[in-house]
């Protein structure tokens, strides 16, 4: 079964909006996991408009599934990750005024830098997981920088499924493929929902985790947070 990590970012969005501490971001977090979710995912940014460092820290002792810390290995950012040392950490190739990640690595060029990072969070026995576009030619890169998995950026697959494009998750079918072939873990993660969730579990193979925030968060407002991360979990049986 495929595993379903929660993005707590939004949490943290509607805390920020009023001030104070409501809605609570380790309440929120213990809740996700007592309704059957395996992980908990944060993405903090060096502007802190959502998710706080200090939310990283405090949220560490109290989770009992995985951790996982997504952002761009600026210096501030690996720190706080070797402090914390969650179970994995995805790198994310974020510009510092994007409203949310928009790309992936050019795992290429970046090669060298990548392999620098991951060495130093391998070496702490953290998983790592690198954020891609579903380009073979990214994925054969990645698996040259020492990284444990890839992350697919699925934002084109939601986009074109949305149309009516039945097509649009073949590229990452072929990915998913190609990374499994070369020794790599696959995640996935960028707009998938409840209404896509099935179309690209079904069709990509080698899936271990799809992490999941946005689209999940506004769907339990309507739905509510448990009968959402229980409908989420059925359609990745």
């Amino acid at each position: 079964m495929t595993k379903l990590s929660v993005n707590i970012n939004k949490i943290a969005t509607l805390r920020n909006a009023r001030g104070g501490d409501v809605p609570n971001v380790l309440e929120a977090a213990r809740n996700i996991e007592a309704f059957g979710a395996e992980g908990i995912t944060v993405h903090p940014r060096p502007d802190e408009r959502h998710i706080r460092y200090a939310d990283v820290r405090e949220l560490k002792p109290v989770l009992t599934t995985e951790f996982n810390i997504e952002g761009k290995p600026i210096q501030q950012f690996i720190d706080l990750v070797l402090e914390v040392k969650p179970a994995q950490v995805t790198l994310v190739p974020d510009a510092e005024d994007a409203i949310t990640s928009n790309a992936g690595w050019d795992t290429i060029k970046h090669r060298q830098y990548l392999q620098e990072v991951i060495a130093e969070f391998n070496s702490n026995g953290i998983r790592t997981s690198i954020f891609v576009d579903p380009d073979k030619k990214m994925i054969e890169g990645a698996s040259k920088t020492g990284t444990n998995r890839i992350e697919l950026y699925t934002e084109s697959f939601a986009v074109g499924y949305a149309q009516g494009d039945t097509g649009a998750v073949r590229p990452y079918a072929e990915c998913a493929e190609m990374a499994h072939e070369l020794g790599l873990e696959v995640n996935a993660g960028h707009d998938l929902s409840l209404k896509n969730l099935r179309a690209f579990k079904e069709n990509v193979p080698h899936l271990a985790e799809v992490s999941i925030g946005h689209a999940l968060i506004s769907e339990a407002l309507y739905l509510g947070l448990q009968k959402t991360i229980e409908q989420y979990l059925n359609l990745l049986k």
